[in-house]
């Protein structure tokens, strides 16, 4: 992993993968200048988040989409969308867990927790399981933090049943979307990437 984080970008798609890490970096400066420390917070906290792909040495058109929607999820928190626009929450949720849940595999397999090899078109059947689970499992995590957030921290952070329910199904949906993605569309790394190389 240490290697494909110092792997210099040799083309233009990877030099826009690292384009959208400097984004990253640049949103928790205009959000600490223009916006509430909370929201610079929520964005800091998409940071880090955007580093996983460098490390896992995915394919640069996976290593965007990911980085792009979670930078999407982030600034949707700090520019109200969620709220403004009726389908926008759950339109993330189907995005951003499916597209997290696919990421997550791929760290699962290099790993060696998970019998994938996401540099090739073996054991297609893995990430149809693996994903969705995984969707599921960050939808009801993430629910719990809102819970968390709005019961001890923020009654303002809207929490209801069907809200619930809604965005874990959505998000459980995303995960299926994904796994069938990944498992016939490679993702792994521009070169084989082993658990070795952390």
């Amino acid at each position: 992993m240490r290697r494909a984080f110092l792997h210099w970008p040799r083309t233009s798609a990877e030099l826009s993968a690292d384009a959208v890490r400097v984004l990253a970096a640049l949103s928790v400066i205009a959000g600490a200048i223009w916006w509430t420390p909370t929201d610079a917070g929520i964005l800091a906290f998409a940071l880090p988040a955007t580093l996983l792909p460098r490390f896992l040495g995915v394919r640069p058109a996976f290593d965007i989409t990911y980085g792009v929607t979670i930078l999407v999820a982030a600034w949707s928190n700090v520019l109200d969308l969620y709220t403004s626009i009726a389908w926008w929450d759950l339109a993330v949720h189907f995005v951003a867990t499916g597209v997290v849940a696919a990421m997550l595999c791929v760290l699962l397999s290099r790993w060696g927790v998970v019998p994938w090899q996401p540099e090739t078109r073996a054991m297609r059947r893995v990430p149809l399981l693996v994903v969705p689970v995984l969707a599921l499992a960050i939808s009801a995590l993430w629910e719990m933090v809102e819970w968390f957030g709005h019961t001890f921290i923020s009654d303002d952070i809207f929490v209801a049943y069907a809200d619930t329910i809604g965005d874990m199904a959505v998000g459980g949906l995303g995960g299926v979307v994904a796994g069938i993605v990944i498992a016939f569309v490679p993702v792994g790394a521009r070169a084989t990437v082993s658990i070795g190389d952390r």
